[in-house]
């Protein structure tokens, strides 16, 4: 197993993209912390489901948003698994807004999950990883890093922002031997879309953006996680892996 004896931290993981994610890392041999928000019930599902193959995990509640909450993020990995080798920044939020009617309160709120949590829980993560003078930073974006998005233009500068945090962590932790990425998703099929994506007429418009011609499912997305997260990927750092069908060559 590529991930035998780490530890991992998956904000956001107890469902969609970030309940697969930490499936699949515990598939790995890592022991896992399930971070979540408010969906106690289908994170202790992960949670279950992982101890059920064997494996190890536990969940934490905290709103990544909140700085004074990352404390016991860490503080779960550490006192239950004595250490933390891997970090996936997944947790995320969009609401969507005419760029004219968007708020400051809509702005805070999403630059607060998806930008600025991410850099602070990274800090804090990575003061241990020093420590440890190894570690994997691994975040989750999107391809509206790089295309806009109509009435949803906070999210898209979040995403954006988030492949530069990449980049400037990756190049100032590379000298403790961390590595930091980035994979960005395109159309991926979870439970928080299916009703958009049931839409025929939606789901065509959306297939005929994709080269690859089907939308993708979370475990299209769980693989370049694993690999970026392994020792497969030590000489690998400061890089965006789109995960797309080719979205993007549009």
């Amino acid at each position: 197993m590529k991930l035998s004896g780490k530890v991992a931290v998956v904000t956001g993981g107890s469902r969609g993209i970030g309940g697969a994610i930490a499936l699949a890392l515990a598939r790995e041999g890592a022991a896992v912390v399930v971070n979540y928000v408010s969906a106690a019930a289908a994170a202790a599902e992960v949670v279950a489901a992982i101890r059920g193959a064997g494996g190890q995990a536990v969940e934490v509640q905290a709103d990544v948003k909140d700085l004074s909450q990352h404390r016991r993020i860490v503080a779960a990995a550490q006192e239950h698994f004595g250490r933390l080798d891997i970090l996936v920044n997944n947790a995320g939020m969009a609401r969507r807004q005419l760029f004219l009617d968007a708020t400051v309160e809509a702005w805070d709120e999403i630059i607060g999950v998806n930008l600025k949590g991410v850099y602070f829980l990274s800090q804090r993560a990575a003061r241990l990883m020093v420590s440890q003078r190894s570690g994997k930073i691994v975040n989750i974006s999107s391809v509206h890093d790089t295309n806009p998005m109509a009435s949803n233009s906070i999210y898209c500068i979040a995403k954006s922002g988030m492949v530069m945090l990449t980049k400037s962590l990756a190049l100032e932790l590379a000298e403790h031997g961390i590595q930091v990425n980035c994979v960005s998703p395109g159309a991926i099929a979870t439970d928080e879309n299916k009703e958009r994506l049931d839409d025929p007429a939606y789901r065509a418009k959306v297939l005929a953006k994709i080269p690859s011609g089907r939308i993708g499912t979370v475990d299209d997305v769980v693989g370049a996680v694993v690999l970026l997260a392994s020792s497969e990927a030590d000489y690998v750092t400061g890089a965006t892996l789109y995960v797309d069908g080719g979205m993007l060559l549009h």
